[in-house]
């Protein structure tokens, strides 16, 4: 990666969230006091406030910044709800979750991601959180019925535990598709099942794995 423009700040994803249609201000003040240089490698710190994808761990990249706000946007959070979100990264989304909803669970496959993304977090203070390492296709039923449900990875179906876990009324965002090429959708719960209610964005994510998803190729907590 050639290094971006030096002047860029948080204000620059501000304006690339709203390019792609997001007016919620509580979202773009989110994104506007979150630094997203604190939830990168420091490898690619010059990269943070760029509307890019940055690699990380095991093969995998964080999710554009722009498409974040829209998957997020799309869950209408007012601040009172309980969040689910499938795939913690390095933690960015999270601490935005965590500034609009009253408290998230966060399901990470790898266990050293994981502790990535919880020093992330507690060095910004974010303390409405719980992250756990686990197969996220399971969802945390513990923790059940959640507000809102956010899936990071791609897979043809919405697996059948988090449709269980979402409350009648929720909304639930996941990426649609076999890996690579999906549609990002919206989908509420309704008393007869769960209703898709728009196409939120096509996009790229990497597969979803676990009991409801593709087989994993290592099993959920070996880092190895």
């Amino acid at each position: 990666m050639t290094h971006p423009s030096p002047e860029l700040t948080p204000e620059d994803l501000v304006r690339a969230a709203r390019a792609a249609g997001v007016t919620d201000e509580r979202l773009l003040r989110a994104l506007r006091v979150t630094p997203r240089s604190a939830f990168v490698p420091a490898a690619h710190r010059a990269w943070a406030y760029a509307d890019v994808p940055i690699p990380i761990s095991h093969g995998q990249v964080t999710t554009q910044p722009s498409l974040v706000a829209m998957m997020v946007d799309a869950l209408g959070l007012t601040g009172s709800e309980r969040v689910l979100e499938i795939g913690t990264g390095y933690g960015f989304q999270t601490a935005l979750l965590a500034r609009l909803a009253a408290y998230v669970v966060s399901v990470e496959r790898w266990p050293d991601m994981a502790e990535k993304a919880r020093a992330n977090l507690s060095h910004q203070g974010v303390e409405n959180i719980e992250l756990v390492v686990g197969d996220g296709t399971l969802g945390m039923a513990a923790r059940a019925p959640y507000d809102a449900v956010i899936v990071c990875a791609a897979f043809p179906r919405v697996p059948p535990p988090l449709i269980e876990q979402l409350r009648i009324g929720g909304r639930l965002v996941q990426p649609i598709g076999p890996g690579g090429q999906e549609e990002v959708e919206v989908y509420e719960r309704t008393a007869d099942g769960l209703v898709r209610r728009g196409m939120v964005v096509p996009a790229r994510f990497v597969r979803l794995y676990g009991d409801y998803a593709y087989p994993p190729t290592a099993p959920f907590g070996d880092a190895g």
